[in-house]
């Protein structure tokens, strides 16, 4: 491929590459990084999938698509009605804000408008008022739209009239959809006026700054005066760029950023939140869009260079690579880990998947078991299931119709008990599992039933050596190194650190069998543990990047 990096892989290698076809499930910020690094690096056969479209925001860091790429999909409109109408989290208060920014002042962009257009019938909380623009839309033959910023060049950016339409009248409207707020609280709107009235002395003392200034959290009327003087230095800054200007938002430009700490400040105040500093909301607004991108970046550079690793053969030599957020104490950031090794009785992968299930075999019904249980928790999509009681009695079919009878049954009906054992199979997946019922009485409230392991007898014996090769990603920074006793002949340059610590996964995963067996497992002595980690290289064959 002539995009690719030709010479950087031996020629086996890079006739594999070449060879390879790759599915890329999910094309957002890693997927875009990760299709560049597999064209770059010679893969000729990508296959992707991915059931969303584009969306605007994405564009920060999905370089791979461009404004004329935007399209629209329920995954994406529900995103945004999160922002627009329904927030939860202040960083949904943030964003709206920006974009609201960039409505009024910036470019104007139909994807991050926030606040409906004026005159627009459908946009109004008033039925008598949607009435007359709708009757006015029908007799000219057009529905008659202003823009929100055209009409605030209108008002000469009013501050009070833009206050109460972005936290009044918008408000309102929510408000009218009945659907949106039965689970939820209902915004409350503001209204400029009230908040102009005389302060007592009580509101005085709650107002009072507490802080460094940037740290202060104000009261509501001082963010609707805040939003005052914003409004009118940015009005004032448009007028001197001349007509049709508009402005860049920036994080360092203390109007524009006002502008925002204010107007996220009232949203979150309308939508019950705690209201945030100034010093908070600048970083969450100036901070999101690099750390994903550079994240991106590296994580999917590490996915191809393992990918080379199964390419060339070399699976012993494959790591999970964890990335810190914070360098340990050798100044590392990226530290690479053993694979573990497959659970030979694991119920979704082993040649013959079973498992334990403890329920009330009284209490459960045909249907919970069918729902609950072997689709919801073990992921099957149309099961089939028998009891092996010598008859083969069919207790849920994948037929339409055909058992419906017995789903309001309980298991006891049907003669299953302690230790009975049913199949299930779901021939969409091929795949077949083994259900050993084991029955309770003793569930605590409100549980239904409980998977007892992955397996119903005991797990795997390992080797000691094998053991102590797992890694735990719990430390203070994020990861811990690789006790791999295998050489180290790695094509990637991976940070390493000192601390040897064993695998949570592996420790836990075993822990009741590792108590029923003690009888048959003898002490390891201090040589043992010795033996069974990796030594520390010496300083001048260390393959790591320091990050001084």
């Amino acid at each position: 491929m002539e995009m690719a990096v030709s010479g950087a892989l031996r020629a086996d290698l890079a006739r594999s590459v070449e060879g390879s076809r790759v599915l890329v499930v999910g094309a957002g910020g890693i997927g875009c990084e990760l299709l560049k690094n597999l064209v770059l690096t010679g893969f000729t056969q990508l296959h992707v999938i991915d059931l969303d479209t584009i969306d605007v925001s994405n564009l920060n860091r999905q370089f791979l698509f461009q404004k004329k790429h935007v399209g629209r999909s329920g995954g994406v409109m529900m995103e945004r009605c999160t922002i627009r109408n329904t927030p939860s989290e202040p960083i949904h208060c943030i964003v709206w804000a920006k974009y609201l920014f960039n409505q009024l002042f910036g470019e104007e962009d139909a994807d991050q408008e926030v606040s409906p257009d004026t005159a627009d019938p459908e946009a109004s909380w008033d039925p008598t008022e949607a009435a007359e623009r709708a009757k006015a839309s029908n007799e000219d033959g057009d529905i008659k739209r202003v823009s929100t910023k055209v009409w605030a060049r209108e008002i000469s950016y009013n501050p009070m009239k833009l206050f109460n339409k972005l936290f009044k009248d918008d408000i309102r409207y929510l408000l009218t959809m009945d659907k949106l707020w039965r689970k939820r609280t209902p915004p409350v709107p503001l209204d400029w006026a009230s908040l102009q009235g005389g302060d007592s002395s009580e509101q005085k003392k709650d107002s009072a700054p507490v802080g460094l200034k940037d740290q202060q959290v104000l009261d509501v009327a001082g963010y609707a005066e805040l939003f005052s003087r914003s409004v009118r230095t940015l009005w004032g800054q448009l007028k001197e760029k001349g007509e049709n200007s508009s402005l860049v938002w920036d994080k360092d430009e203390p109007p524009a950023m006002d502008f925002v700490t204010s107007a996220a400040n009232l949203r979150m105040h309308i939508f019950s939140m705690n209201m945030k500093s100034h010093f908070d909301i600048k970083s969450m607004a100036g901070n999101i869009i690099p750390a994903i991108a550079t994240t991106n970046a590296i994580i999917s550079g590490l996915i191809v260079l393992e990918g080379l690793k199964i390419l060339s053969g070399d699976l012993e030599q494959c790591r999970t690579g964890y990335l810190s957020k914070q360098p340990n104490p050798r100044k590392k950031l990226l530290v690479p880990c053993v694979l573990d090794r497959p659970n030979p009785d694991c119920y979704v992968c082993a040649s013959r998947p079973e498992v334990t299930v403890k329920l009330n075999v009284h209490n459960v019904t045909v249907q919970s078991l069918q729902d609950k249980i072997i689709k919801e928790k073990f992921g099957m999509v149309a099961p089939d299931v028998q009891i092996e009681d010598g008859k083969g009695t069919i207790l849920i079919s994948s037929e339409a119709g055909e058992t419906d009878a017995n789903n309001n049954r309980k298991l006891s009906e049907f003669g299953i008990r302690n230790n009975t054992r049913l199949q299930a199979d779901d021939f969409l997946q091929d795949y077949t599992l083994l259900i050993n019922v084991l029955h309770s009485e003793d569930l605590e409230k409100d549980v239904e039933f409980e998977v007892v392991g992955d397996a119903p007898e005991k797990a795997p014996q390992q080797a000691p050596e094998e053991a102590s090769t797992s890694i735990a990603n719990g430390s203070d920074d994020g990861a811990q190194p690789s006790t791999s006793t295998a050489p180290e002949q790695d094509d990637v340059l991976f940070v390493d650190s000192e601390e040897e610590v064993p695998s949570s996964s592996s420790s836990s995963g075993n822990a009741d069998v590792n108590m029923e067996t003690t009888t048959l497992k003898r002490k390891l002595s201090d040589d043992d543990v010795v033996s069974s980690k990796k030594k520390r290289l010496d300083p001048a064959d260390d393959d790591v990047i320091p990050l001084d």
